[in-house]
């Protein structure tokens, strides 16, 4: 079998992590493994193995003749016969299924906001989608929203799975006292609710002022990063929270942190939360997406309810006091990451089912 991962950037988020992890995984299993960026390449070009085949089309307009005949050329050569389409990337892969008839698109739903579906956009999918072989969600809410609102039977839904990440160049020592960290792996977007977790910041500060938070994750330098920021300095917690931006040493960052969480409103199933799982961290996390179905309430971890600040600082304040049940979350949720969500797992499956959507 010869895939190709199509993908608009290789900026540090969920999606393009996937793409990434896919495209490494099935190198070492299929004849040939493809890794194609549309619009921008970013830290995760330095995560793909070298047995990737690897290309930039440096696409810069919606219709990109040059970058989508380039892309051609490519899937000619090397005699792709699916391929697998990330997030916004589907438009681009629709437009070369126009040019090459013969090639099977599978599209990835990796939609963030799968607790506000029905303020989804619609038109462009229903006319797009008759022209893919399949698609895969990663929750079971977008296989369910793809059955009813798109009438795509060939769905199935895959979580994601962690994979170890490359050594990289950076090399982040973060602030605060050893042993007293809070880290959250999450871009500067709304859906992450970072404000949840700076109303936390603020009660921690007075009964807890040696343990720190550390917040990893894109900066867009938007309206929202910003008033993040404005909060930060206004509250004085310049010395409680820390902002680090991308970083790509996620094992090293997760090594020096002690508790784990994210605040999300929404979430499909975040890498994040498996990267917690596969470094043994003790966590607390918000009850959105597929979440409740990897944490069992007091067993693997913490669940709260969105927007819950006193419940999640109760959490954090429970998982502070007692260091013994920080290790058994730590060591109950690396099991149940490794038994249903192992990268072994997750690729068979997906290569059954595409043995399977080709017959």
């Amino acid at each position: 079998m010869r895939i190709l991962q199509l993908i608009d950037s290789l900026e540090a988020g969920g999606a393009e992590r996937m793409a990434v992890n896919y495209a490494n995984a099935l190198a070492k299993q299929i004849e040939f493994s493809g890794l194609v960026v549309g619009r921008k390449e970013g830290p995760l070009v330095n995560q793909i193995d070298d047995g990737v085949s690897y290309l930039f089309l440096n696409r810069n307009r919606v219709i990109d003749f040059k970058a989508l005949f380039k892309l051609r050329n490519y899937v000619v050569i090397h005699k792709i016969a699916v391929i697998h389409t990330h997030s916004t990337s589907f438009f681009l892969a629709f437009l070369l299924k126009l040019l090459c008839p013969s090639i099977k698109i599978i599209w990835h739903d990796h939609y963030g906001d799968s607790e506000f579906l029905n303020k989804r956009p619609l038109l462009a999918l229903r006319l797009i989608t008759p022209f893919f072989s399949g698609i895969i969600a990663v929750n079971q809410n977008l296989k369910v929203w793809a059955n009813e609102n798109l009438h795509f039977e060939n769905s199935i839904y895959l979580p994601n799975f962690p994979s170890e990440e490359k050594n990289g160049t950076d090399h982040t020592v973060l602030k605060g006292t050893s042993g007293k960290r809070i880290v959250s792996l999450a871009n500067l977007r709304v859906q992450k609710d970072h404000f949840l977790l700076l109303e936390v910041a603020k009660k921690l500060k007075v009964s807890h002022a040696d343990w720190t938070f550390h917040l990893v994750g894109k900066d867009f330098d938007d309206a929202y990063s910003k008033q993040i920021k404005s909060s930060i300095v206004e509250n004085d917690l310049e010395k409680n929270v820390f902002l680090y931006g991308t970083k790509q040493d996620i094992k090293n960052i997760l090594d020096q942190s002690t508790i784990a969480i994210l605040t999300s409103q929404s979430e499909g199933l975040p890498v994040a939360l498996l990267e917690y799982g596969l470094h043994k961290k003790p966590i607390i996390v918000t009850a959105v997406g597929e979440m409740p179905l990897v944490i069992q309430n007091g067993i693997n971890g913490f669940l709260v309810d969105v927007q819950k600040e006193e419940l999640f600082y109760k959490a954090i304040i429970e998982l502070i006091e007692k260091e013994i049940l920080r290790d058994v979350f730590g060591e109950t949720l690396y099991k149940t990451i490794f038994e249903n969500f192992s990268k072994k797992r997750i690729i068979k499956q997906y290569l059954n089912w595409l043995e399977n959507s080709q017959k």
